[in-house]
């Protein structure tokens, strides 16, 4: 089963002095692109984290956010004097420019602004990184099963996509006598509208014949017979399919533009558009595989 580029899992440890949560997103991506926002105390393990994500999420626009926040009664809690000083100026300088008054209750407004309050957190030992692991892991196991629901419904649209282009291609069928003979018709009336004219009978049935055979579409037909199997037999292979199935995409859909220029027919015109916005569905969704 093909899997989806998209997917998001979110796990919450709790250790003895921190809560710790793992938070992951993907989008569609040509390639593994990652961004990470990690706690400062798991930093070091930076290198390791990005290699299990390549690994196990392969292709994808990813942003992961490891966030560790205090909790419990023993947590050494600092005021970040050199930030305080920094907003009590910059609100002065703000105040003097506009020509306002600055807050009243300056040092209360500071103290709710961001990094004013400074949590003191060790660095992680082997078992809490154990233990950080093992949350990152069953994250990524949560977006990897959501891929796979999003693959499931991507899958079930590409089938009826691939099945309704099958149906028009035999739609095509019942007007290509019609065409062909309203072809020799329009060649023969459009001779008869020159005076004088000698027709040789065997030279014109050569020539009728081969305009009509470079008009003739069942090569395309059976090129793209193949092509929407192979996009069928590609979904059945499993993920990492989506490079592979944009690719057969492109051929599905150069056949459709041949037959769109051999049909020189109302209806089988009409028909191929149709097969267009089908294509057009696929290739807009196929952008979403892994």
């Amino acid at each position: 089963m093909i899997q989806s580029m998209t997917g998001f899992g979110k796990v919450t440890t709790e250790l003895p002095t921190k809560k710790v949560t793992i938070e992951i997103k993907a989008l569609n991506s040509k390639q593994f692109d990652l961004f990470t926002r990690i706690s400062s105390n798991y930093k070091e393990k930076e290198m390791d984290i990005r290699s299990l994500l390549s690994q196990r999420l392969e292709r994808g626009k990813i942003e992961l956010t490891i966030n560790a926040e205090a909790i419990g009664k023993d947590i050494s809690t600092k005021i970040n004097v050199p930030v305080v000083e920094a907003y009590i100026s910059q609100v002065e300088e703000i105040s003097r420019t506009l020509g306002i008054d600055p807050p009243k209750d300056m040092i209360t407004t500071v103290l709710r602004l961001p990094e004013v309050i400074k949590t003191e957190m060790l660095d992680a030992d082997e078992e809490e990184w154990r233990i950080v692991l093992a949350a990152t892991n069953e994250a990524i196991d949560r977006l990897c099963e959501f891929r796979k629901q999003e693959g499931a419904m991507l899958d079930n649209i590409f089938r009826q996509n691939i099945h309704n282009i099958s149906v028009l291609v035999s739609e095509i069928e019942p007007y290509e006598k019609d065409r062909t003979d309203k072809i020799k018709a329009r060649i023969e009336d459009g001779l008869q509208q020159i005076p004088d004219v000698v027709i040789d009978s065997n030279r014109l049935e050569q020539e009728m014949i081969y305009y009509i055979e470079k008009l003739d579409i069942n090569e395309e037909k059976t090129r793209l017979a193949n092509h929407l199997k192979y996009f069928i037999e590609t979904l059945d292979n499993g993920h990492g399919q989506g490079k592979k199935l944009g690719f057969i995409a492109q051929e599905i859909g150069r056949e459709i533009n041949t037959l769109g220029s051999k049909s020189n027919h109302s209806e089988m015109q009409q028909i191929v558009v149709q097969m267009k916005d089908e294509l057009e569905q696929i290739k807009e969704q196929v952008l979403n595989v892994l």
